[in-house]
């Protein structure tokens, strides 16, 4: 029959069991999956080993380090590496196995070497670097192009961090009085929670990507250990695959991380960043002016070409202008001779129009007064020898018919007159020294008065005669009348 044995013998019994067989410490390679620290300054660990394969847990302990023990290995462990003594992070430990009848199996650690971390961290960093480069997007946001001038720009960072102070006054009291867009999406910037935080910050970008030129990833610096964030494979990612510039000054004081190297621009420091956007709208003032500079010297050389064009133009057209003036001017004295002779031509024909017609009026009252005359002798002499009635006109309805034909051929000469005058009058209105005299002008174009402006063309010269003088003028624009 099988012996009995009490729980506590059974406990017992392993821990002896254990202690003979692990008489002194041995070094133990482990992830730390949880890590918590009591009031009292205990450490209580969960130490872990995955399958390098499959990713799964293939063993699992507890692990203690007592206070007085990890006051002095945790400094130790992170001035060493640069790094937190966090979850997540493999560690070689050195560890006494201890077995608790009440609590059972578990490790006290005693001391780590660092190195082995360090040396954990250099390779996980490259297999991070050789999987970005192995899917082709390492390159991808140094691809994107940053706009000549980034004045809207996104920032990550922590509200309260000084160096995201530093780059907003940097920003905000530039010399040069440029100004720039500012907005801040915020986010933890160390520890555990970092990765998630700036990827929640860069997707609340993301809805605003039409908006922004760049994002600016900014932290005051700090120790590896702080930054230690930065090297994270999902973060690099999800940089890679953003779709605006990003620029990164998060202070690592020696090697790039992870995100500064597949970012599209990396700085040192927040100040530096602030610089640098401060730089590229400085260099692109300067290259405007550069332009205004150049466009001036072009525009003076060729007003300076022009204008000795124009003279020699002047000194061609000159001679031509002054016979064309001359030649003008000859016409247009023949013009107002001719304009002159017919018009007092005209007046002298209605005026020999006129005596003539008073002639022939005088002369028809004349005949008209003997024929009656005539009329009244027969009439009178023939009284006696007929028996028919005669209608005989008396000497005084004789006279009011002459007086009749009187007034009718003085209201036709009295009209005639009128008709003169009126004429004289038109004539002298017309007269083409006394319209110049009045403030009016006659404007000819190679010799014909000018009356369409779409007889010239820009650049025609045209001859304007005043009553004193004459002006010759260049057609700069033509305006027609809808």
């Amino acid at each position: 029959m099988n012996e009995r044995l009490k729980l506590s013998e059974l406990n017992g019994l392993v821990k002896k069991a254990v202690g003979e067989a692990f008489t002194a410490p041995i070094w133990v390679i482990g992830e730390i999956s949880e890590l918590k620290t009591n009031r009292s300054g205990h450490c209580y660990l969960v130490l872990i080993e995955k399958d390098e394969n499959e990713d799964v847990i293939v063993a699992q302990a507890r692990a203690t380090i007592w206070s007085y023990t990890f006051r002095m290995l945790r400094p130790y462990f992170e001035s060493t590496t640069g790094q937190q003594l966090t979850e997540g992070i493999k560690v070689l430990v050195s560890v006494s196995v201890e077995f608790h009848e009440l609590y059972g199996y578990s490790l006290n650690i005693r001391d780590i070497d660092p190195t082995y971390t360090l040396g954990d961290m250099a390779r996980r960093r490259r297999e991070i670097i050789a999987r970005l480069q192995s899917e082709g997007v390492a390159e991808m946001n140094k691809e994107l192009e940053l706009p000549l001038v980034p004045q809207k720009i996104a920032i990550i960072s922590s509200s309260t961090a000084a160096g995201y102070q530093d780059f907003i006054d940097q920003l905000s009291n530039n010399p040069a009085g440029y100004h720039f867009d500012l907005k801040l999406f915020p986010a933890i910037m160390q520890g555990n929670q970092a990765e998630s935080s700036i990827i929640g910050a860069l997707e609340q970008i993301y809805l605003y990507e039409n908006f922004f030129d760049a994002v600016v990833i900014i932290r005051g610096g700090g120790s590896q250990a702080d930054l230690s964030c930065f090297d994270n494979y999902n973060l690099a990612y999800y940089i890679t695959q953003f779709p605006l510039p990003v620029i990164t000054g998060i202070g690592h004081e020696k090697d790039d991380s992870i995100v500064d190297l597949v970012a599209h621009t990396r700085l040192k420091t927040p100040t530096a960043v602030a610089e640098f956007l401060i730089s590229g709208v400085a260099q692109f003032d300067v290259h405007l002016d550069e332009i205004k500079n150049r466009f001036i010297g072009m525009v003076t050389e060729l007003i300076a070409a022009s204008k000795n064009d124009i003279e020699q133009i002047t000194r061609v057209m000159a001679p031509i202008t002054r016979e064309r003036i001359a030649k003008v001017n000859s016409r247009l004295s023949q013009t107002i001779w001719k304009l002159d002779n017919s018009v007092k031509l005209f007046i002298q024909n209605q005026d020999y129009q006129i005596k003539r017609k008073e002639e022939i009026l005088r002369h028809e009252s004349r005949n008209f007064s003997q024929k009656q005359l005539r009329l009244l002798e027969k009439t009178t002499r023939a009284l006696s020898g007929t028996l028919r009635p005669i209608t005989i006109i008396s000497h005084d309805q004789l006279t009011r018919k002459i007086q009749r034909s009187e007034f009718q051929v003085r209201r036709i000469l009295s009209e005639s007159r009128h008709y003169l005058d009126l004429s004289r009058q038109k004539a002298m209105l017309t007269d083409p020294n006394k319209i110049l005299e009045r403030g009016y002008s006659i404007t000819t174009f190679n010799g014909r008065a000018l009356k369409n402006a779409d007889m010239v063309n820009p650049l025609s010269l045209i001859e304007t005669r005043l009553y004193s003088g004459h002006i010759i003028s260049e057609v700069k624009t033509i305006k027609k009348e809808s």
